[in-house]
Order: C-alpha cells, then sequence, then structure tokens
C-alpha cells in the first residue's frame, strides 16, 4: 500500500463528491425544495467518508510521522492543513443544522445551503491541491525510510479497521451514487 498514491486517489472521489454537492444545493436554491434525507447522505459521506477516513489518516498517522521527523505541527503546511480540516468541519456542521432542521427550508435556509456548499467545495479544492502539489510531495522526500514504512504499517492497519467494520465500502458506495445522481458530466 502506498498511502500518499490512497491519499490522492481519495482526494479524486471527495472532488466528484464536492461536484455533486455543488450541483444539488444550486438545484435546492433554484426548485424551492427540501430535501433534507439527501442532504444528510452527502453530510455522512463527508463525514464518514472524508473526514473521520480521509483526514483521520493524514491528522492521526501522516502529520503525526511529518511532526516527528521534524516539521513544524502547529505552524507551517501541517497547521495550515489542520485549520483548513476545521474549517470544512464548520461548513459540514452548518450543512448537518438544515438537515436536522424541523421545519422546511425557507429561502433564506436554501440561499445558506447554496453558499456553503460553494464555500466548502471552494476551501477544500484549494486544500486538495495543497495536499497534492505540496505536502505529500514534501512527506515522501523528507520522511525516512523506517518512517514512511511506518505511515504505511499504521494506514494499512487502518484501513484493515474501516473495512471490517464495512465503512470503507458504505461510503465509496454512497459517494459514487451522489457523484453519480449529481455530477457533472
Amino acid at each position: 500500500m502506498d498511502p500518499i498514491a490512497t491519499l490522492m486517489s481519495e482526494h479524486r472521489a471527495i472532488e466528484r463528491v464536492l461536484d455533486a454537492l455543488v450541483a444539488f444545493a444550486d438545484a435546492v436554491e433554484r426548485s424551492g425544495a427540501t430535501d433534507k434525507q439527501e442532504l444528510s447522505r452527502f453530510v455522512t459521506f463527508l463525514r464518514e467518508f472524508a473526514d473521520a477516513g480521509h483526514h483521520g489518516k493524514e491528522e492521526d498517522i501522516l502529520f503525526q510521522a511529518m511532526a516527528e521527523g521534524g516539521f513544524p505541527a502547529e505552524d507551517g503546511p501541517i497547521g495550515v492543513m489542520l485549520r483548513e480540516h476545521d474549517e470544512g468541519r464548520a461548513f459540514v456542521g452548518i450543512l448537518d443544522e438544515r438537515a436536522r432542521q424541523d421545519t422546511a427550508w425557507s429561502e433564506a435556509d436554501r440561499r445558506q445551503i447554496g453558499a456553503t456548499a460553494h464555500g466548502f467545495a471552494d476551501l477544500m479544492r484549494s486544500h486538495i491541491e495543497k495536499e497534492d502539489d505540496i505536502l505529500y510531495p514534501m512527506a515522501r522526500h523528507h520522511l525516512g525510510h523506517e518512517a514512511f514504512e511506518g505511515v504505511v504499517e499504521a494506514c494499512t492497519r487502518f484501513e484493515a479497521l474501516r473495512e471490517r467494520n464495512g465503512i470503507a465500502d458504505r461510503m465509496q458506495a454512497l459517494g459514487e451514487e451522489l457523484a453519480g445522481r449529481y455530477g457533472r458530466a
């Protein structure tokens, strides 16, 4: 397993769902619809696949190894990535609030969903570009062989647990379904 290649592949899946989320939010704004269940499915994917799975491997494994290898944990590239993860969680929290609200969405709610979806997608696209083009190459270049092998082993264990629990397959299928339904051709 090459954890960097896996993380980059996960980025492609996340980008497809970001495109789908924006298309869904735009359709909600245009139509005036309330589809809390569908928004909740996006939130589930973003929390389970993108955050718990993908960001979990980055924060708990790769970034830790980089910090142990001398990269500053609070400043520099790792600090930027961690702050952006938190910003993304705030966006997803707003979407979750709209998915859970008791009343139908107002025009203001639909505008908020649209603005939040676009803001989150813009943040994550920029974030992904920085990781793919800057952070991951830095990790490959600067982590020693032993440290990188530790990342490989930890990511393999992490994925095995998610696979045993069925989370990986369910989230991958959900992402593909959402991207297929709303994604751009």
